[in-house]
């Protein structure tokens, strides 16, 4: 067997010139291939895999891709924190749309619960005040109870754990109402018939339902609401679009008259000059009521806009009164020209 080896390592090394003399001359021989082979074989597999650096760049570039999409996975992903710093509830969480606030009361101090343990031989008292700090003393269920900014619900779930934690009253059911509302207030004044402090029963409540309660006075045409933090807003009473406007607990409300306010009207008419705007007049109605003087005239209504300067638009009259075109609402301020 060690003379066969000897053999064959000899007439490897005998054969390595002729391979490299015909490699050198670009000739592709079977003799080529035999040795090529050969060489192959007494290499071994992890030898080729250890020279390729075609699948060694690939394991690299692998590599590399793969720790780079994680780095960028964790430098994108979105970070989610509870609301309010909370880590442990979602109970405070704020809501952004104030629709979804009509739904919904946080208790806060002041508020009175009326609690029932359904079920329960025990007579105790059913209302607890929520006291400074947001408590209700609730010693069947081991002390003061944390409730502020929790809805009914929430404290419902609260006391059925904390008793069932306890192992107190298994058998009860706990229910939970506001009996009365207290600390969810806002301040109403002006033209109205019963003006002063006022509580929501909820988070927020559009603008009609409090003017509902409080009766506002015939004269009364403007609402101006001033919250913190925020440029007072006014509200046209006649504007329904406007009455839909959500009121939160802290706002100040004052209900006013509306301020004599004017348009200008000029041109082929009987009776130019200032006169007293009203709501929803429109430019036919000016016109009619300024005396015009010929049926198909181009008017010209000048208005200014938020920038300080007049923007002019001219009118048909002619298309208006046909239907062709909607007869436009004044607004106050404006300037009415009526042409040839």
């Amino acid at each position: 067997m060690k003379k066969a080896l000897l053999v064959g390592s000899f007439s490897l090394l005998a054969l390595a010139p002729v391979h490299c003399a015909l490699a050198q001359a670009g000739i592709n021989t079977p003799a080529v291939k035999a040795i090529e082979k050969s060489s192959a074989a007494v290499g071994g597999t992890d030898e080729r895999k250890s020279q390729d650096p075609t699948s060694e760049t690939a394991r690299r570039n692998a590599t590399a891709r793969r720790q780079s999409d994680a780095a960028t996975a964790s430098t994108t992903a979105p970070v989610t924190r509870p609301a309010n710093g909370d880590p442990g509830s979602t109970n405070k969480a704020i809501a952004t749309d104030d629709s979804a606030l009509t739904a919904i009361y946080r208790v806060g101090v002041g508020d009175v619960l009326d609690i029932h343990l359904l079920n329960s031989d025990a007579n105790r008292s059913t209302l607890y005040v929520v006291i400074e700090g947001g408590l209700i003393d609730f010693p069947i269920a081991g002390g003061p109870i944390p409730v502020e900014g929790l809805t009914t619900n929430e404290i419902q779930a609260r006391l059925t754990a904390a008793l069932k934690r306890l192992a107190v009253e298994d058998r009860a059911h706990v229910t939970v109402g506001v009996r009365q509302y207290a600390s969810h207030t806002v301040i109403i004044s002006g033209l109205l018939v019963s003006p002063g402090t006022k509580s929501l029963r909820r988070e927020a409540v559009p603008l009609y339902v409090l003017l509902a309660e409080v009766q506002p006075s015939p004269d009364a045409a403007r609402a101006a609401i001033m919250r913190a933090g925020q440029p007072t807003r006014v509200v046209d009473l006649t504007d329904a679009a406007g009455l839909n406007f959500f009121v939160r607990p802290g706002d100040v409300i004052n209900l006013t008259s509306r301020p004599e306010e004017f348009y200008y009207i000029a041109g082929r008419i009987r009776y130019p000059g200032q006169k007293t705007f009203q709501p929803g007049i429109t430019l036919i109605q000016a016109i009619l009521a300024a005396g015009s003087l010929a049926r198909d005239n181009v008017v010209e209504l000048s208005r200014e806009g938020s920038d300080g300067r007049l923007a002019a638009t001219k009118f048909n009259l002619k298309a208006i009164k046909s239907g062709k075109i909607e007869d436009p609402k004044l607004r106050p301020g404006d300037r009415i020209e009526v042409l040839d």
